[in-house]
């Protein structure tokens, strides 16, 4: 019995990293490559002729319109496609920004094809892949659970301000508290959701509708 084909769009600016995926992935029965493109306008150029797409696997540093801006339009224009993260960026930075301009999972590129075929899998699936480089400890956070847990509103502004750019002491500036009121806000948070990181933090803030993008 064939399994129905996971079309997908490959979008990076190496072309010899774009065309050599595309071979390994077409390697698998249940991938379809329906397209390439060197960044986020080629993108757009080319999207609107394949309706059938169901993924896109999105490089971050590409010119003309990078990862971030080109994540967050597909996410607008084409709810419905996913996307995963493919990177050479193991920063919080970068993966915060890929999660918040809506992609459903992040990978490096020096990930195996088996590993980054099973990633594709889940997010057709269920909608976002997680991984140790999103948090290990996310599963629990993102399960539909009766017993929500309840937070501060001191706590859900530390958890807003953690989806920055700013730094603990620097957040901790803005809230006009002291550094270690902080962390006892990132502590509390961290034990309540069983999350250890603040990428953590962020994605669940975001699965949740917590956080304002």
């Amino acid at each position: 019995m064939q399994h129905p084909n996971i079309a997908i769009a490959i979008v990076d600016d190496h072309t010899l990293f774009r065309s050599g995926l595309a071979s390994l992935l077409e390697e698998f029965d249940e991938i379809e490559v329906k397209f390439e493109a060197i960044n986020g306008i080629d993108l757009q150029s080319k999207i609107n002729n394949h309706p059938d797409v169901q993924l896109v696997l999105m490089d971050i540093n590409m010119p003309v319109m990078d990862g971030f801006a080109a994540t967050k339009w597909v996410k607008t224009n084409f709810p419905n496609v996913h996307v995963l993260a493919l990177s050479m960026l193991e920063d919080e930075k970068a993966i915060i920004g890929m999660l918040k301009a809506g992609a459903g999972g992040y990978m490096l590129k020096e990930s195996t094809p088996s590993d980054l075929f099973a990633a594709i899998k889940v997010i057709v699936e269920k909608g976002f892949f997680v991984n140790e480089l999103v948090s290990g400890r996310l599963l629990v956070a993102l399960k539909d659970t009766d017993a929500k847990p309840i937070f501060s509103a001191r706590e859900l502004t530390f958890l807003q301000h953690c989806s920055t750019e700013l730094t603990y002491k620097e957040i901790a500036d803005i809230m006009n508290v002291s550094p270690r009121t902080v962390d006892n806000y990132r502590e509390s948070l961290f034990a309540k959701l069983n999350i250890k990181s603040r990428t953590g933090l962020v994605v669940y803030g975001i699965k949740n509708n917590l956080i304002t993008i």
